[in-house]
């Protein structure tokens, strides 16, 4: 009886053991910025925006030169012409500052849209190929491995790359 009894507790406590286990869940980890650094879509992305930025910054610096050249043009001749010209002239140079600041803010703009607008369906792309690996390995939870303090889990990183064909 007291060995039945002994068993009994010992069933119990290889059960209870068994129940905690299952019940911890399992978790892997991944670097999603070494995948965007290195995934080809992103990287083709990359050369859109710096081509995008490039046209930008030289219309820009255009705008500029031609501001400072009228600029001097209209201090060397100030003291020649009338104050009703230099006036004129004066709201010219405003208005030329002013399409400048327009056009800079503008262009920010515009490339933060088009990387959002880029940027986006790769973003969704890797996170599904996360969520696909992770299901097909059994995890319940996969971290984003840049901002680890601790990572003993499982790095999914490379799985996830070969997904995406890279």
């Amino acid at each position: 009886m007291k060995q039945i009894k002994t068993l009994l507790i010992a069933a119990l406590l290889v059960l209870g053991a068994s129940q905690t286990m299952n019940a911890q869940a399992k978790t892997a980890h991944v670097d999603v910025s070494d995948i965007m650094a290195k995934l080809p879509a992103m990287l083709e992305a990359q050369k859109q925006l710096e081509k995008l930025s490039t046209t930008y910054d030289a219309d820009y610096k255009k705008m500029v030169v031609e501001y400072q050249t009228k600029l001097a043009q209209y201090e060397k001749e100030s003291t020649t012409v009338t104050e009703a010209v230099n006036g004129e002239r004066s709201k010219e140079v405003q208005d030329m500052q002013k399409r400048i600041t327009d056009f800079r803010d503008n262009a920010q703009k515009e490339l933060q849209q088009k990387e959002s607008d880029i940027v986006k369906p790769i973003m969704e792309k890797v996170r599904l190929s996360i969520q696909k690996v992770g299901k097909a390995k059994g995890f319940q939870y996969v971290l984003d491995g840049s901002t680890l303090l601790l990572a003993d889990g499982p790095n999914l990183t490379a799985d996830v790359k070969k997904d995406l064909g890279f």
